[in-house]
């Protein structure tokens, strides 16, 4: 089995489109989580890829061209802390 790396991309929306989006994203079966957020950013958005994955073209190639798309950060993280 391979390694799957987590990453997070906060998703800014433009005017109208969060739900557009939301829904793009989970009909493209390419996110592990999608959640709604209150701030600078509309969506929250959780994936998973192999370990050679590029998460920069990942990013660039399957989220950045939906419709409705305004800006994204990713964010990468290190290490999940908790009961395991």
């Amino acid at each position: 089995m391979t390694a799957m790396v987590p990453f997070f991309v906060q998703i800014k929306c433009k005017l109208g489109q969060s739900y557009t989006v939301a829904n793009a994203l989970a009909e493209a079966e390419i996110a592990s989580e999608i959640y709604s957020t209150a701030g600078h950013y509309d969506l929250l958005v959780k994936f998973y890829v192999d370990k050679d994955t590029d998460i920069g073209h990942f990013i660039n190639e399957k989220v950045q061209v939906l419709p409705g798309i305004q800006d994204t950060l990713t964010i990468i993280t290190f290490k999940a802390f908790g009961a395991s």
